[in-house]
């Protein structure tokens, strides 16, 4: 696959330079946009001429929520991965998020190292999921 083309929702500024800086030097990535909010991001994704091969969303946004974008990023035909990445990673929430076609839930403060594995793996080609019933 190469690059992988990623979008990135996060309010915090510190998180999401920290985070793209962190995928930049570990995984082949070319982060192709970024919002704060809900509105932002659904208005990317409806643009059309927009796409990618990651999302990585957070679920509280400063407006709107993560959760709205899942539920847009799934009405699009683009076989986009989705992951949230959250302070809030609790049962009820990855399962939340699954339904709403999360493919991977990530916590910020534990997971970091998880979901960079994620990322090389599926910048390597790999399909993501090879792990995925363990985690589950």
């Amino acid at each position: 696959m190469g690059h992988l083309k990623t979008y990135i929702v996060e309010d915090s500024p510190v998180i999401r330079e920290n985070l793209i800086a962190a995928l930049e030097e570990l995984v082949s990535v070319d982060v192709v946009g970024t919002a704060a909010d809900e509105n932002t991001a659904v208005q990317w994704l409806a643009s059309g001429t927009n796409d990618c091969d990651l999302m990585i969303v957070d679920v509280f946004l400063a407006q709107g929520s993560g959760l709205g974008v899942l539920k847009a990023a799934r009405e699009h035909e683009k076989p986009t991965k989705l992951v949230v990445l959250s302070n809030y990673a609790t049962t009820d929430m990855r399962r939340k998020c699954i339904e709403l076609g999360a493919d991977r839930v990530f916590d910020k403060s534990n997971e970091i190292d998880a979901l960079m594995a994620y990322c090389m793996r599926l910048s390597d080609g790999d399909s993501g999921n090879s792990d995925f019933a363990a985690l589950t």
